[in-house]
C-alpha cells in the first residue's frame, strides 16, 4: 500500500513537469525540426526545370543524394567551396581567440572584483543587445571608412593622412566578429566565474601561491566549463554569419565565409540544392561541436561529483 500510495504522487509530479515542458517541445518542433526537415527536402529534392526554383521532395524514400555528393566533393576541394570553409574556421578561430583575450579579463573583473560597480557594468555588457547587430556593424563602417570619423580625428591631430581601414582584408572580419559576438562570450563566463567557491581561491593563497599561480592552478581550471560554454555559445552564430564581412569588406571575395556561399546559392542562383546541402554540412559540423561540448560538460560534472 505504501508503494502504491507513493507511486501516485511521483507519477503526478512527473506528469506535471512533462506538461510544463510541452510548450518548449512544441516550440522546438515548429521552429527547428520542421524547418530543418524542409531544408533537407530542398537539398535532396529537385529543381523546377522552367522556373529554376526549388522543388522540395518531402518523402525520404524519393530523395536524390547526387547533389549532396557533388557538394561534398566541392567542399573537400580547397580551391572551391573548401576555401570558404577554411576561411570560416580561421576567422571564427581568430575571433574566438580575441574574445578570450578581451572577454576573460572583463568577466573575471566583474565577477570577482567589481563588487561596488557590478550592477552598472552588467548593464553596460547587456546594452549591446538593445541595438541591432546590423546597426553596430554600420557604425563600424562609419567610423573606419576612408572618410570616416577615425580618419578625420587623425587628420585633425596631424597623426597621418587618410588610412584605409576597411580595405577588404581579413583583420577587419575577425575584429568585426569579435566585436559583434563578444557579449555572448562575457555573460556566460561571468556567470561561471561568479559561482566559483572563493574558499578554494583563499586556500590557494594561504598555501603560499602567488596570484598568478593561484589563477593558473585554481581559478582557470574551475572556470574551464564556463569558458567552454561561452566559446560554444559564441562560435555557433559566427559560423553562420554572412553580413559582417559584407559590411566591413564590401563583400570582397577574399573574405567570403560559408554563410556567404549559402546565401548566394539560396537567393542569387538557380542552384538551391547546393545552398541547402551546405546548410546540412554546416549543421553537421556544429552538431559535432555541440556533442563535444556535452561530453566535456558531463565529464566535468562527474569529476565534481566524485
Amino acid at each position: 500500500m505504501a508503494n502504491a500510495a507513493g507511486a501516485a504522487p511521483g507519477g503526478h509530479r512527473n506528469g506535471f513537469w512533462g506538461f510544463l515542458s510541452l510548450p518548449g517541445v512544441v516550440w522546438l518542433v515548429l521552429l527547428f525540426v520542421v524547418p530543418f526537415y524542409a531544408v533537407a527536402a530542398v537539398a535532396f529534392g529537385q529543381v523546377d526545370p522552367i522556373l529554376r526554383t526549388a522543388d522540395p521532395v518531402w518523402s525520404p524514400l524519393s530523395w536524390d543524394f547526387s547533389a549532396m555528393n557533388n557538394v561534398i566533393d566541392r567542399v573537400l576541394d580547397p580551391d572551391d567551396l573548401g576555401g570558404a570553409f577554411i576561411r570560416t574556421l580561421a576567422y571564427v578561430g581568430g575571433a574566438l581567440l580575441l574574445c578570450c583575450l578581451v572577454g576573460y579579463p572583463v568577466a573575471y573583473y566583474v565577477a570577482r572584483h567589481a563588487r561596488k560597480w557590478r550592477g552598472l557594468l552588467l548593464v553596460a555588457l547587456v546594452m549591446p543587445f538593445w541595438i541591432s547587430y546590423l546597426m553596430r556593424m554600420l557604425a563600424w563602417v562609419n567610423l573606419l571608412q576612408v572618410d570616416g570619423y577615425v580618419n578625420r580625428v587623425l587628420g585633425w591631430l596631424h597623426l597621418g593622412g587618410s588610412r584605409v581601414w576597411l580595405n577588404g582584408d581579413w583583420p577587419a572580419v575577425v575584429i568585426g566578429l569579435a566585436y559583434g559576438y563578444i557579449p555572448f562570450f562575457i555573460l556566460p563566463l561571468y556567470a561561471a566565474l561568479e559561482r566559483l567557491d572563493g574558499r578554494l581561491i583563499e586556500a590557494g593563497r594561504d598555501l603560499g601561491g602567488s596570484p598568478a599561480r593561484v589563477f593558473r592552478r585554481v581559478t582557470l581550471p574551475l572556470s574551464t566549463p564556463g569558458l567552454i560554454a561561452a566559446s560554444v555559445i559564441t562560435v555557433l552564430p559566427m559560423f553562420g554569419d554572412y553580413y559582417t564581412n559584407s559590411f566591413l569588406t564590401s563583400g570582397s571575395p577574399r573574405t567570403e565565409m560559408i554563410g556567404n556561399q549559402i546565401e548566394f546559392y539560396l537567393r542569387g542562383t538557380s542552384q538551391p540544392q547546393t545552398g541547402a546541402s551546405l546548410v546540412l554540412i554546416l549543421s553537421a559540423m556544429l552538431l559535432a561541436l555541440m556533442a563535444y561540448y556535452l561530453v566535456v560538460t558531463v565529464r566535468a560534472q562527474k569529476s565534481v561529483a566524485t
